[in-house]
């Protein structure tokens, strides 16, 4: 009945996703490159779970 109360997985995902792209971003620009690797592969795993639950490819 309330469903619009509660976020969707997707978008607790997306919002993570986007968040340790940010914070990889970030790592870079401080010169922390090895940093910036481990959340990268960070972001794509979360990425493929992002994918796994909309079903298609990210753009």
């Amino acid at each position: 009945m309330f469903s619009f109360f509660r976020s969707s997985p997707e978008k607790k995902v997306r919002k993570r996703y986007l968040a340790k792209l940010e914070e990889a971003m970030q790592a870079q620009r401080n010169g922390k490159i090895r940093e910036y690797s481990f959340l990268t592969a960070e972001a794509e795993a979360l990425r493929e779970e992002l994918e796994a639950l909309n079903g298609a490819p990210l753009r």
